[in-house]
């Protein structure tokens, strides 16, 4: 249900000056050089760099990945040692969640609320600005990290105590790099929030809002009530190793498990940080390609709020192998199969919505179908984790890495395909090169699954996570998923093709509304998106 201008000039080729709102069109007054991104206040820019910023870190990410499925194609020792082998799989973690999925969301956020919500540009832009630079800062200072004496933590990315009380000053690096990357999170949800509640169009009620801007308005909420958690969490961390005092140290009175707790209160809600605004790009995808009316839009609301007030109440069902009282067990078993019912709500409401709907498979499409498809797999593979007897049995194994990859990568990173494909012509003015998107899509599905799927067999056939070495018979399944990984990494670099040809101004010029079915206030406006897209606020009927 989204708004849509009384005088809409969607049916307009752009530039045309139809619409009062974009009778500005003047962009005489943008910096230029490299003042223009050091400098950026304008939402599209910092939007663009911090995309930019993503994509990078989600190559480096991906590259520790094919390091680890290089090492993991035959037993034994094969290029790198444990204590290597365990840096990359922890930053490869940290790298991924704090460097390419958050980012990436965030960047779609600063390009795509303010022109879904009708206002001139974010609330704070000097903040905006200073809270990218924040991050830049932080992930450098991780990637540093392994070039510190003993390299990089290894703590796994969840640096629990008391491995990560013993590591060396690569642990520290990447403690100060959550600091700095945890304030530049809780920058940026101020500014959406008081973006969405306080400068959206007159008429534009909060139930008119596009989905994105109510999945990103409650993810904002949960990105400032978690963080300081975090950070409190790794500070405890930092006095252990370093000022005497007895957090986590059982020697001197503390509790290593005291760090699972404060950890996981932050970890869970941190999944449906990753996850909502995903759900909401897949709110505006499925009706644009169904020509329909997204089904239920109020219980979808009401739904991604449910999601995230229950995700502060079920953070110990990562916990089930501490020895916790068999009354907590149940009690976080219960908790988390109910988060599961208006997760559900979605999955029938994307369905209900492309039920009888004229349906077209254009490259945005296929990923929110493949999205949904792959996502629903790691739902069932969570709840399945949820029961306590058959967590304890296959916990920390390549059970719960299939799982997490499938809401994470087929979640998150396919939904940030959608988006990206949907909103690319806005932002450039081009059109995608469609066979290309689709051999994208084609090659991440399979891949992803050729790659992800065999660890479910490894992990309930005993096979733990993290470790370096392995024994013969796993083997097989091992080698079709260090294929699947190389497969799917390497079809990132068609997508990566794909994107800057349209930057490069090639392919067919897009009109201010490509898409036959989309709907909202960013279609009215020419494209590429002008650099102040509402002088004046549009009137929303």
């Amino acid at each position: 249900m989204s708004a849509s201008l009384p005088h809409s000039g969607a049916g307009h080729p752009a530039g045309t000056a139809h619409d009062p709102a974009h009778a500005h069109d003047h962009d005489h007054d943008v910096p230029t050089g490299w003042r223009r991104w050091l400098a950026a206040t304008n939402h599209k820019d910092i939007g663009t760099m911090y995309l930019i910023f993503s994509f990078v870190s989600l190559l480096e990410g991906g590259v520790l990945a094919l390091f680890i499925r290089t090492e993991l194609f035959q037993p034994g020792l094969q290029f790198f040692s444990p204590e290597l082998f365990n840096q990359f799989v922890t930053m490869h973690g940290l790298i991924m969640i704090f460097g390419a999925i958050m980012p990436a969301f965030v960047g779609f956020a600063n390009w795509m609320i303010p022109l879904q919500i009708g206002a001139s540009d974010m609330a704070f832009a000097r903040m905006n600005n200073f809270s990218f630079w924040l991050l830049v800062a932080g992930g450098m200072l991780m990637a540093a990290s392994f070039f510190s004496p003993g390299g990089a933590t290894a703590a796994g990315w969840t640096m629990y105590a008391p491995l990560s009380t013993q590591m060396g000053p690569g642990m520290d690096l990447a403690i100060f790099a959550i600091h700095i990357m945890g304030a530049s999170s809780i920058m940026g949800a101020i500014n959406i929030i008081v973006t969405v509640l306080n400068m959206r169009a007159p008429g534009l009620t909060l139930m008119k809002m596009p989905l994105f801007c109510w999945t990103w308005l409650i993810t904002a909420f949960l990105l400032i009530a978690v963080m300081p958690v975090l950070a409190a969490a790794v500070t405890m961390l930092l006095t252990d190793r370093h000022f005497g005092t007895s957090f986590y140290n059982a020697a001197g009175g503390g509790d290593p498990v005291l760090y699972q707790h404060i950890f996981w209160f932050f970890g869970h809600p941190e999944v449906y940080i990753m996850i909502l605004p995903a759900f909401g790009i897949i709110s505006a995808v499925v009706p644009a390609f169904s020509r329909k009316e997204l089904f239920g839009y109020a219980s979808m609301v009401y739904a991604v709020a449910a999601i995230a007030v229950l995700s502060f109440i079920v953070w110990a069902h990562h916990m089930f192998a501490t020895g916790m009282p068999i009354t907590g067990q149940l009690y976080f078993m219960y908790a988390t199969a109910v988060i599961s019912v208006p997760t559900g709500v979605k999955i029938f409401n994307w369905t209900a919505t492309m039920w009888r709907g004229s349906l077209t498979f254009e490259t945005p499409m296929l990923f929110a179908i493949g999205f949904i498809f792959v996502f629903t797999i790691g739902g069932f593979t969570g709840l399945i984790l949820s029961i306590s007897p058959i967590d304890i049995q296959v916990h920390d194994t390549y059970y719960v890495v299939a799982h997490f990859h499938y809401v994470l990568v087929a979640g998150s990173l396919f939904a940030l395909f959608a988006g990206t494909y949907y909103w690319l012509p806005k932002w450039t003015g081009r059109m995608y090169n469609e066979r290309l998107g689709k051999v994208h899509f084609w090659f991440s599905i399979i891949a992803f699954n050729v790659s992800f799927f065999p660890m479910h067999f490894l992990g309930l056939a005993g096979m733990p996570r993290r470790y370096v070495d392995y024994a013969v018979q796993f083997t097989d399944f091992h080698q079709i998923a260090s294929i699947g990984a190389y497969w799917f990494g390497l079809s990132q670099l068609l997508f990566l093709y794909v994107v800057l040809r349209c930057y490069a101004g090639k392919g067919e010029p897009a009109s201010a509304s490509p898409w036959e079915g989309a709907q909202g206030l960013e279609w009215t406006i020419p494209s590429p998106a002008p650099h102040h897209s509402f002088a004046t606020p549009p009137t929303v009927k």
